[in-house]
């Protein structure tokens, strides 16, 4: 007989968190700094994707979550880009409070930012779209993202039109494709640690500043 199988039942799959801690004097003052320190760390460690995060939208009355990816983050906020007519930028648009997740399971980390959504300006939207890849300036154009479509066919049909329709290379921004930027107003840095103790601190403004409070795990 073989080895037993790999426990397919989640309630028995454990893992004990020990890989460090986190203390109130190891932050920085800023939380965008702190981000900044652990998404280093992040890229350092060779996690895949460091720059993923799950994104968590609401039409009012149902949440949603998907996978964006990062392109960029400073004071101003964390922004990725989208189709604006797609289901997340739909509901972004009619309820502009979102949240945004960073899981660095290889790090036993995660970050989860409280925000407010804003489109960027058509100049930053085209600086970022101008540095894609070719296919993947065309995939803008081809996506009419979270429209129903009757097979991958479709798909297929109209990436065929768009190389056509731009075959000497030069792929403009599409109308309907761009930037939008989380603007934070609460963070929260989470630390694994043994026996489900892990560390936790919560970053929300106060008087013009951060104030930093540790919270029970």
């Amino acid at each position: 007989m073989g080895d037993p199988a790999t426990p397919t039942d989640p309630a028995q799959l454990r893992r004990d968190y020990r890989s460090q801690d986190l203390r109130r004097g190891d932050l920085a003052a800023d939380p965008v700094a702190q981000f900044r320190r652990w998404f280093d760390q992040a890229v350092a460690a060779a996690l895949d994707e460091p720059n993923a995060m799950v994104l968590g939208t609401s039409d009012g009355v149902r949440p949603s979550a998907r996978t964006v990816l990062l392109k960029a983050f400073d004071e101003r906020g964390f922004v990725f880009f989208t189709h604006y007519e797609s289901r997340k930028a739909s509901e972004i648009g009619a309820h502009p409070e979102v949240s945004l997740l960073f899981p660095w399971y290889g790090l036993e980390r995660q970050v989860a930012i409280l925000g407010r959504a804003e489109r960027i300006s058509a100049a930053e939207s085209l600086a970022y779209f101008v540095s894609r890849p070719v296919g993947s300036r065309l995939g803008a154009w081809v996506s009419q993202q979270s429209t129903v479509i009757s097979s991958r066919s479709i798909l297929e049909m109209q990436w065929d039109a768009m190389k056509r329709r731009f075959a000497d290379g030069e792929v403009p921004l599409p109308p309907a494709w761009g930037g939008l930027r989380v603007v934070p107003f609460e963070f929260e840095f989470w630390q694994g640690r043994s026996n489900r103790l892990h560390d936790r601190f919560r970053y929300r403004p106060e008087g013009g500043a951060w104030t930093i409070e540790r919270l029970a795990p």
